[in-house]
């Protein structure tokens, strides 16, 4: 592993108007890092990906990109948003969704060349959805459409790949699916993700951090009960995924949870 952060942040507050969202938020995220971050609801997780992308800027503290500010680092990243709302009845191909990711790269009215269809139909081999490149995205399943979404953000080559909530719209079994995904692309791309899901990121992920206002993280794939009682402000005894229930005994300062 190179000794140099792709991600660096530093000393980070963020908010919206005067109330802090972020507080004093300290995260390096090095090459083929797989990340997931977790958290409540209102914690700060899809706000620090706005900081990130550079659609929120820092109250205080630096974030830089590949050692660039984010105005110039962001075009490193790749992001696959929580959600994506469209009219299935639009006539727009997968392919035509996938072009889009090439959009930020290029000056307006500049007509498409021979190698940006080769990088559509390379980011479209990624995620196994080459053979459906002409077939109108309304067309596919929850699954499919988000493996789409991802090929999306691989068509400008990113070094890194931001997604939010990227199985929060997919049955548990599409959910593993995208997550295997994920694992696989991980072998040529930085992932950093945000996910209520502990049960399935613990199963992928290589370090885990926990967000709320503020971020417990040690570059580890352990969860301490002291890091899920500070995040979530409550005992966490019972973790249900679509499977059945596993009751988290009580743990001391010193034990960890493991998947």
């Amino acid at each position: 592993m190179q000794n140099k952060p792709v991600i660096h942040i530093q000393n980070l507050w963020a908010g919206y108007g005067k109330d802090p969202i972020l507080e004093n938020i300290q995260l390096d995220i090095y090459p083929q890092d797989f990340v997931g971050l977790i958290g409540p609801n209102g914690g700060g997780k899809t706000t620090l990906i706005k900081v990130i992308l550079g659609l929120l800027a820092p109250a205080r503290g630096t974030v830089e990109i590949m050692g660039l500010p984010v105005e110039q680092g962001r075009r490193f990243v790749g992001y696959v948003p929580q959600f994506v709302e469209f009219d299935r009845a639009f006539p727009i191909s997968v392919y035509e969704v996938v072009r889009m990711g090439l959009l930020n790269k290029r000056r307006l009215l500049n007509p498409f060349k021979p190698e940006d269809h080769q990088k559509i139909m390379d980011a479209l081999e990624q995620v196994n959805l080459a053979g459906l490149a002409q077939q109108p995205i309304g067309e596919l399943s929850g699954g499919q459409r988000q493996r789409a979404y991802i090929a999306r953000a691989l068509v400008s080559q990113p070094e890194i790949l931001l997604l939010d909530e990227p199985t929060a719209s997919v049955d548990s079994h599409t959910s593993t699916t995208v997550f295997e995904l994920l694992r696989e692309l991980n072998r040529r791309v930085t992932i950093l993700l945000i996910s209520h899901d502990i049960s399935a990121i613990s199963s992928y992920v290589k370090t885990i951090g926990c967000l709320n206002r503020r971020l417990a993280y040690h570059a580890q794939k352990q969860i301490t009960a002291d890091m899920l009682q500070s995040t979530y402000q409550c005992p966490v005894d019972l973790i249900a995924h679509g499977l059945p229930h596993r009751v988290l005994p009580s743990h001391n300062q010193e034990e960890l949870i493991h998947d």
